[in-house]
């Protein structure tokens, strides 16, 4: 029997596990009973961060952007159609780093956007830039292979 995923819910933060094989139907949290996975990247903020993103089975693919830049803003309908195709095995979430000062100085983020993607809350691989979605495909395919 495979062992269960732990999952924090993107909503309240609390611990589920779910069956590697019911992943992908479409699981709710036993807390506050909402969607584990919504097709959409989750918002982050410091209060957020470490629940969701630091915790959990799923590697984390985070974007760090900010309302003002040209290219994060024609990235997001990316970075959300990869949400849709990727989840459950992988959970993209997004931090604005003009709301979110400290994430941004505790990952060392200099130019906007960047994608860090995650795994156990421990950064394992980095893209600076907007990448086409096959590039951004290639970039977490060739991260999690490694």
């Amino acid at each position: 029997m495979p062992t269960p995923l732990t999952l924090p819910c993107p909503h309240c933060g609390a611990l589920n596990r779910v069956p590697p094989e019911r992943a992908g139907e479409r699981p709710s949290c036993g807390r506050c009973k909402q969607a584990l996975f919504t097709g959409q990247p989750v918002e982050l903020t410091a209060a957020s961060f470490d629940a969701i993103a630091g915790r959990g089975d799923l590697p984390v693919l985070v974007d760090f952007w900010a309302p003002w830049c040209g290219p994060c803003r024609g990235f997001a309908p990316v970075f959300a159609q990869a949400a849709r195709d990727h989840e459950p095995r992988l959970r993209l979430a997004k931090v604005d780093t003009d709301a979110q000062p400290s994430l941004a100085q505790r990952f060392g983020i200099r130019s906007i956007p960047t994608l860090v993607l995650l795994r156990g809350g421990r950064e394992i691989a980095r893209q600076a830039g907007a990448p086409s979605a096959a590039q951004l495909r290639q970039f977490v395919q060739d991260a999690l292979a490694g």
